[in-house]
């Protein structure tokens, strides 16, 4: 007999992302005027469901060398030591502590730096078979908080780069 949580048809055991229909997505802004959006193409999580939410959890893995955000230069320049140093910090991690049915609380590591954070999430339900499960999920950062504290000064006030960075997820899992 399989034990459901109170999300709707999750069943329990451990589900992986399926990357190909998920996106792990960002926004900052530039220039004081817009925004630039960019998204991570090498990412793993894995969803553990428990009997009930409080023995739910989730962790994830992201290779930051993997960021994508349309221009090749724009990216290079956000691998070196003036943004991730994905050298030195080939990853980003995080590992739930609490789960809730509107909120995913967790460790968030970027650059060697761990900060607990909440994501608000939203369930998007699972299909008709029980063996997908869709979630979408967003948190505002500090990038500065996590050492991504490049100072660029735009010459008549403001900064070329935001502290503010959104991060929206776009998930899709597998039961195991």
């Amino acid at each position: 007999m399989t034990i459901t949580t109170t999300l709707d048809g999750l069943a329990t055991g451990t589900w992986k992302i399926d990357a190909a229909h998920s996106t792990l997505g960002f926004q900052v802004r530039h220039m004081m005027v817009s925004k630039v959006r960019g998204k991570f193409d090498e990412f793993d999580a894995t969803l553990t469901v428990g009997d009930t939410l409080e023995s739910t959890s989730v962790e994830a893995e992201v290779t930051m060398a993997s960021i994508n955000t349309g221009v090749g230069d724009r990216d290079n320049h956000l691998r070196t030591n003036d943004f991730f140093e994905v050298e030195t910090h080939p990853t980003m991690s995080f590992k739930s502590t609490k789960v809730t049915e509107t909120e995913l609380t967790g460790d968030l590591t970027v650059k060697g730096i761990t900060k607990p954070v909440t994501f608000d999430v939203e369930f998007g339900g699972v299909d008709p078979e029980g063996t997908r499960a869709g979630f979408e999920a967003t948190l505002d950062i500090s990038r500065k908080e996590f050492g991504v504290d490049i100072e660029m000064p735009m010459q008549g006030g403001g900064v070329v780069v935001g502290d503010k960075v959104k991060i929206t997820l776009d998930l899709e899992f597998l039961k195991a």
